[in-house]
This record gives structure tokens, sequence and C-alpha cells, in this order.
């Protein structure tokens, strides 16, 4: 079997612990608890998906579309909110960040986006408030001083071309916030992600911090129609990536891919292929429920009950990896021991 061989190699790195969302497998995700917990389950880096507030403000919400992570719908008072936008060529309807001010979010409260396959997280549903960026860089920093530990942050620039298009750029709001808490350096322990290219190629002109161009095993940036991640990511693609990006965040499936039952098969030459181009590679996301683990790591038939994701994250450590993102912080900080 493909992953027991896998699994047997001796890994020559230490990759990094990425907290998805904070600890979004025990906690809603983009809370300041469920980044606070990530800490404490050992995370090197903490994930903030972020958009744009009415008045520019980046919060952290995995979209800009946040009926499925707030309670937003039992608020009458913002009933006439409700609105469809085309998101990335995408027809969304719902309530949207960009339509409430700060103070209009903070009367929200976050409740669990995967309530079917995490119920016990349901029972934070209302007890936590939507984060600024602001906010979340002070958690990060308190800990810091408290733990002695360095804690890195890991944004997400969330569909930047469409908030630039409506005046509210997220970019600039950004490097302002990272560089006035002390964030502006090459080796600052800060990574700035997009699925987008010329956002981060705007980026690169107004920060020294890493970036991250982040793949699919599908489709391509949305502000680049025509091209693909496949296109991206072949030695060629990746010389390109190289000349704006120090890493690239790829889905799983392309560095280990399944076969049709479902296992893991050999993996591809991404890894390698990335590394000669001098970027770093980050893969995205390790879960523990059965639902998301291959066929041969899941225990017993229940979607939602707990498989072996410390085997299927060793697995991809031994491809030479530098970093994981993964919604179980403790099981991802085990499976480096």
């Amino acid at each position: 079997m493909i992953l027991a061989a896998v699994a047997l190699l001796a890994s020559t790195t230490s990759p990094l612990v990425i907290a998805h969302r904070g600890a979004s497998g025990e906690r809603p995700e983009h809370t300041l608890e469920a980044y606070g917990h990530a800490i404490d389950q050992g995370a090197d880096y903490i994930e903030p998906d972020l958009v744009s507030t009415r008045d520019g403000v980046l919060v952290a919400r995995h979209e800009n579309e946040i009926s499925e992570t707030t309670d937003v719908a039992d608020h009458p008072e913002f009933a006439d909110r409700r609105t469809s936008k085309l998101i990335d060529g995408q027809t969304l309807t719902g309530w949207f960040t960009e339509d409430f001010t700060l103070a209009e979010l903070k009367t929200l409260r976050a409740k669990e986006r995967l309530p079917q396959l995490r119920k016990a997280n349901t029972a934070y549903d209302g007890q936590f408030e939507v984060p600024t960026l602001s906010e979340i860089i002070a958690l990060v920093q308190k800990r810091q001083a408290k733990t002695g530990r360095s804690i890195g942050l890991y944004p997400e620039t969330k569909h930047p071309s469409y908030f630039r298009s409506i005046g509210l750029p997220l970019e600039e709001p950004l490097v302002a916030a990272l560089d006035a808490s002390g964030y502006r350096d090459a080796d600052d322990r800060v990574f700035i992600q997009s699925f987008e290219v010329e956002n981060l190629k705007r980026l690169r002109g107004m920060t020294k911090l890493p970036l991250v161009q982040l793949m699919a095993a599908s489709a391509g940036p949305p502000d680049l129609p025509g091209v693909t991640y496949a296109a991206m990511s072949t030695p060629d693609g990746l010389a390109d990536v190289a000349r704006y990006a120090d890493a690239i965040g790829a889905e799983k499936s392309m560095v280990i891919p399944r076969d049709t039952a479902g296992n893991l098969v050999e993996p591809t030459t991404l890894v390698s292929d990335a590394h000669a181009a001098g970027l770093k590679v980050h893969v995205w996301t390790f879960r523990r429920e059965n639902y998301f683990l291959p066929q041969d790591l899941r225990v017993g038939a229940d979607p939602t009950g707990s498989g072996n994701i410390t085997a299927e994250i060793r697995a991809y450590r031994a491809t030479g990896i530098d970093g994981y993102f993964t919604d179980n912080v403790a099981e991802g900080v085990a499976a480096a021991r």
C-alpha cells in the first residue's frame, strides 16, 4: 500500500502546523476563542480569512457572505440587507460584510459552519463575536508575551478583486495594520495568501512579508480567466509564481492524489518541483472526521467519527512539505512526534 510506504519515509523537514481558521474542529471558526484554543494546542501559525466591512475595517470570516457563520438571519433589524451578488462569477444570496458597519457586525454572534459534521461545536453558537484583524493581532502578541513562544499569522485576502472593485481594497489596510504591529520584514512570522494572482503581485510591491499563491486541484485564479492552477503547478508555471511569491498553498490532492476507491496513491512531483523553483509548499486541509479522510484511514462507518488523521498527515510530511493547514491542531502537532 502506498500510504504505508510513504509513511515509513523519514522526513527531513519540520513542517509548520497552521491552525486553519483557528481550532475550527473544536470551536466555531474565525473567532478569538478558536484562535486562542489553537495557540494553546501548539499551533505555529493561526489563519484568519479577511474581508471588509462597509466602513473599511478588516474582519475575519470564511466568506463575505455570513449567513452560514453568524446569526444574522435571526436579526429582524437586518432582514432588508439580504440580497444577491455576483462574487467571482458565482451568484450568492445572503448577507454580506460589506453591507454592515463594524458596529453592526459586532451585534452578531458566530455559529458553527458545519453543524451536521461538528455537532459538539454548536454548543458555542451565539457566544462569540466577529473579530477584527487588529483584535487577532493583539491576541497573538498577548499570547506571545505570556508564553514566550513565537506565534505566526497567516492571513488570507478573500475576494480581493471584488473588494477593490467596490472601493474597499484589502491590501492597503492589511499591510498598514501589519506594519503598525511590527510585521514588515521577510523573516517576520507572517505569510499572506491568496487564490488570486494580481492581488499578490500588488502586495509584492507593498511589503517584504512572505506571500503564498494558493492553488486548488481544479479551476484557476478568479482574477485571471483562462489560467488554470494545473498550468501554474507545472515547473514552468512554478517558475513564474516564484517571481512574486515565496510559497504555494496546495490542495492535498495535488501532492498525493486518491484512486477511484478513495485511497492515497503515489505522490506527484509537485513538492520537488516547487522546491526546485525556490518555493515552499504548504498543504490544505487536514480534518479528523471520516468524511474528509482517505477511505482506508476511516474508523467506522459514521462520517462524523474521528479517523486516522495522524497517518494521513505523516504520509504528507514524508513528501517533504513545509507546512500544513489543519482544523485539528492537537492532532496536527501530535503527528510531528
